[in-house]
């Protein structure tokens, strides 16, 4: 069984804003800030082995941001470290960012907008987003009732159509 829901697009594509011009250089593995100073070095922040995503955080040099002729729009002043950071997908994430690309995600997310519409006319229109009695068995008599009223009523509207 599979998620039919798209990722955040904070997750999927990181929150950069158009002002981060950092550039990642691939033959020292670190970035670079707007000016081309190289990051000093790099740590790998956050939980591992949790379904939370980890981050790559990049260290500069504070020195040189302090006479950086852009320091306003990337420095602090009074700061005692400048960092840059970059999410890392955890497995999880990731998995489900590659099956987003699939057809069979994109079949299924054609259809999901009809399943939503019932949804929020069940919940909105009938009562069922409030559960009216106590414990699961009440739960699910409403839920039957409920769907059982809508088809109803479905089934009254086809037949005055015809």
């Amino acid at each position: 069984m599979h998620l039919i829901a798209k990722l955040h697009p904070k997750i999927s594509n990181g929150a950069r804003r158009e002002e981060d011009k950092f550039n990642f250089n691939k033959d020292s593995g670190m970035y670079c800030c707007p000016q081309g100073y190289q990051a000093l070095r790099k740590a790998k922040r956050g939980a591992k082995n949790i379904n939370n995503n980890q981050t790559m955080t990049y260290y500069f040099d504070i020195e040189r941001c302090k006479c950086c002729p852009i320091n306003e729009s990337c420095y602090k002043t009074g700061a005692k470290s400048k960092s840059y950071s970059v999410s890392i997908l955890s497995d999880l994430h990731g998995q489900q960012k590659k099956f987003q690309t699939s057809d069979y995600f994109k079949e299924k997310t054609k259809k999901h907008y009809k399943i939503e519409a019932k949804n929020s006319e069940l919940k909105q229109r009938h009562g069922y987003g409030i559960a009216s009695s106590l414990g699961l068995i009440g739960m699910y008599i409403q839920a039957a009732i409920i769907i059982f009223m809508v088809n109803t009523k479905r089934i009254i509207t086809l037949i005055n159509k015809k």
